[in-house]
């Protein structure tokens, strides 16, 4: 259930009367790069992960937003991965939200490129870490800025913008309200573009990345 309380089932089982409609809506936001403000709105819930309830910490900060603005979300979706597909952008060290890759093919990787250092009597130091809170520290303007850098065309670019421009949330806990909260910063959780947008903002983290042996 979305923030404007529309189940997604409406709009499936309406398709032949609402899709005319929605086409229209998606066509002229996208051509003109605006978002409406319903779209940029998000009631943030807390879904529980595992250990003691009474720990705040134990919970996962989910985004429940418009239901239509999803739809526009999956059709752009498809739009970028097939142009990152197509000139082969996303680059093969990087697992997370790709498509034929996981945890799994990421373990079987570095286990390959460190069981093939150590045969060759190579010393190897590990060194891992963890983007606390990744998804909302995404700079909006350093994530156009690489839209751009990738090509994806303007009107995406300038759509993907708005999207991320003037947002606003509010925590919502057993009908209980917060006040809304701008958000200046990164891409909402649980959205359909939010883990592209995000493999994209940090596909080129390791440039820079130099190994010293002694």
């Amino acid at each position: 259930m979305g923030l404007d309380a529309l189940h997604p089932r409406v709009l499936k089982e309406l398709a032949d009367v609402t899709a005319e409609s929605l086409g229209i809506i998606f066509e002229n936001s996208w051509q003109l790069g605006k978002v409406p403000d319903d779209w940029k709105k998000a009631n943030v819930v807390p879904i529980f992960k595992k250990g003691k309830e009474q720990d705040p910490g134990n919970y996962r900060p989910v985004s429940l937003t418009s239901v239509p603005g999803k739809i526009m979300e999956q059709v752009l979706k498809e739009s970028i991965l097939k142009h990152l597909e197509e000139r082969k952008v996303i680059r093969n060290s990087q697992h997370g939200f790709t498509k034929g890759k996981s945890c799994l093919t990421n373990l079987i990787a570095f286990y390959d490129e460190i069981t093939g250092s150590v045969d060759e009597g190579k010393a190897v130091d590990v060194l891992s870490l963890d983007f606390s809170k990744a998804f909302d520290t995404v700079s909006h303007s350093i994530l156009a800025s690489k839209l751009r850098k990738y090509r994806l065309d303007e009107c995406t670019v300038r759509w993907v913008e708005s999207w991320l421009d003037c947002r606003a949330q509010r925590v919502v806990i057993n009908g209980s309200m917060s006040s809304w909260q701008s958000v200046s910063n990164g891409v909402p959780q649980r959205s359909v573009l939010g883990p592209v947008l995000f493999n994209i903002f940090i596909n080129d983290r390791e440039d820079g990345l130099q190994m010293t042996r002694n």
